[in-house]
């Protein structure tokens, strides 16, 4: 009995939507509910339900049920990127069944599937099967910077970036200073050594406008205080990149950077939206998970000091750990040995001749984190061992090697990796912890991993 093709290639797309969901939704549970249907057409329907923590996938005649942990609600941008993944596969869906769409949107077909994903996330239209193509300059921007990570430049490695423009020229010089369009963004351009040079990505960037012609290589800095300066974003962002995140603020416009670690990193909506790194990509949804975090922590600035340091560092690739203590009278005692104390001076330490780590130490008594300069507490961070603060800020150790009282009750399924991981759990037992790891993870702990970034 020969299977319709309709129904094979269904059952494939059905099979790579499932995939996607699981991929980018790790944490998630399943379930399948068959419903009757006749229908095979490829329409699909991804859709929020009345509870936060499930959400609804209808497609090719099978429901699906995607249910978060209790712990962690589904977020406007989780919902909205599961939307993204579902409009591209339902578009490639389409066009096979249809000569005339397949010849006008082969496009649809090049590149990594998921760099597509979040292209479809920043702009949905393209793949509604429009005329625009918006989406589909920001995945062929993502393209040219792959191949870029693949070069290097007189033995360095190579970073670069570009701003793509919901405009069709630059907002900041009048009309009749517009140059006219140049070359279109694309991968034709790596062929000049030139072209690595005038974009570093950190400070310089190109320009393109919505069609993807260039029109200028600008410092992102001055760009994005020309344009946007009188807008302040409430997401945190790694200060190198603050004025890219900046850039995209209340506008449209899309960044899109190769760091100087390999790392891609996409912005939009004034903030870094994902990043792709360790050969998967990220969608980050700071927002939301700063928000739990500052809700962890109880005292905002605070909050707000520990989680702009740590994104830092983690983007220095810098590891760090930050724990902030509940109920400090009761778990520095378990958790921190008197000898790295800050909050407590030893009698027999009075008794010590000549100068030890913890003279140094005591320059910190009775500091705050919100009152340090961010460089001296970035230093501090890196110290080995862990920084310890009460809810207030208040340091209470520095580079200290926390003690293990007890086993955590519960560790969320995390499989420990490493000295520092195992500290992270053990001490969220006792209040919220900020795990940065060297390879530019950021995990939010309380009593189990809540989130990474």
């Amino acid at each position: 009995m020969t299977i319709p093709a309709a129904f094979a290639v269904g059952a494939r797309y059905d099979s790579l939507l499932q995939g996607a969901l699981r991929q980018f939704f790790a944490r998630a549970t399943f379930e399948t509910e068959p419903i009757p249907s006749a229908s095979s057409d490829g329409r699909l329907a991804i859709e929020a339900t009345d509870d936060p923590f499930a959400l609804s996938v209808r497609w090719f005649g099978s429901r699906y049920i995607i249910r978060a942990p209790a712990y962690r609600a589904f977020t406007e941008h989780e919902v909205a990127f599961a939307r993204a993944i579902g409009a591209v596969l339902a578009a490639r869906y389409r066009a096979l069944f249809d000569p005339k769409l397949m010849a006008e949107r082969g496009d649809l077909f090049r590149g990594a599937i998921e760099d597509r994903y979040a292209g479809a996330f920043l702009d949905p239209v393209p793949y509604g099967i429009e005329s625009e193509d918006r989406a589909d300059l920001i995945a062929s921007a993502i393209e040219v910077l792959r191949v870029v990570a693949l070069s290097s430049y007189e033995n360095r490695p190579i970073s670069s970036g570009v701003l793509l423009l919901d405009d069709d020229g630059d907002p900041c010089r009048p009309e009749e200073q517009r140059p006219q369009p140049g070359a279109a963004y694309s991968q034709a351009l790596t062929e000049f050594k030139s072209f690595y040079r005038v974009s570093d990505g950190l400070r310089t960037v190109y320009l393109a406008n919505r069609r993807g012609a260039l029109l200028d290589v600008v410092d992102i800095e001055r760009w994005a205080e020309q344009t946007c300066g009188h807008r302040e974003s409430s997401t945190p962002c790694a200060e190198p990149y603050r004025h890219h995140a900046q850039a995209t603020s209340g506008n449209g416009h899309v960044c899109v950077v190769l760091s100087p670690s390999r790392e891609l990193k996409v912005f939009g909506q004034g903030a870094q939206l994902f990043t792709f790194r360790n050969a998967n990509w990220h969608l980050l949804d700071i927002a939301a998970k700063y928000a739990m975090w500052v809700e962890a922590v109880g005292q905002a600035d605070v909050a707000a000091r520990l989680f702009q340091t740590a994104l830092n560092l983690a983007d220095a690739r810098e590891g760090a750990l930050f724990v902030v203590l509940r109920d400090p009278e009761q778990a520095a005692e378990a958790l921190v040995a008197p000898a790295d104390r800050l909050d407590v001076s030893p009698v027999a330490d009075a008794e010590v001749e000549g100068l030890s780590r913890r003279h140094l130490l005591r320059l910190l008594t009775d500091r705050r984190v919100t009152t340090l300069d961010a460089s001296v507490l970035s230093a501090l961070a890196t110290m080995d061992g862990a920084t310890v603060v009460d809810a207030a800020g208040r340091l209470l150790a520095v580079g200290a090697i926390l003690m293990h009282p007890r086993q955590p009750a519960a560790s969320g399924g995390v499989v420990v990796e490493g000295a520092r991981t195992t500290a992270a759990i053990q001490a969220s037992q006792f209040g919220p912890v900020l795990k940065v790891s060297e390879d530019g993870v950021l995990s939010f702990y309380d009593n189990q991993l809540i989130w990474e970034i």
